[in-house]
């Protein structure tokens, strides 16, 4: 279904529109989750568990590209050995 210039244009600016009034509130105290997390010390634990997971994730980001230059190498090889055979 193709719309025509007509119908996307007040579709457009209602869109646009629409974004001041879907926007949240600003809350002048502050967020109450991160201020009851602060003050019972679990705010902490929270940034432990993302540290973990971003370490986790950079490990195994770093031992795949390992093994893919491992297999790289072996390809090249295998290549090599091949074209020299054929010569």
């Amino acid at each position: 279904m193709r719309l025509s210039f007509l119908t996307k244009a007040p579709l457009a600016a209602l869109l646009l529109l629409s974004q001041n009034l879907m926007a949240q509130q600003p809350v002048s105290d502050g967020v109450e989750m991160a201020d009851k997390l602060r003050a019972d010390g679990k705010i902490w634990v929270v940034v432990a568990v993302i540290a973990a997971v971003f370490a986790g994730i950079i490990i195994y980001l770093i031992r795949l590209d390992l093994q893919l230059g491992k297999l790289e190498k072996e390809v090249k090889e295998k290549k090599r050995s091949e074209q020299g055979i054929k010569l």
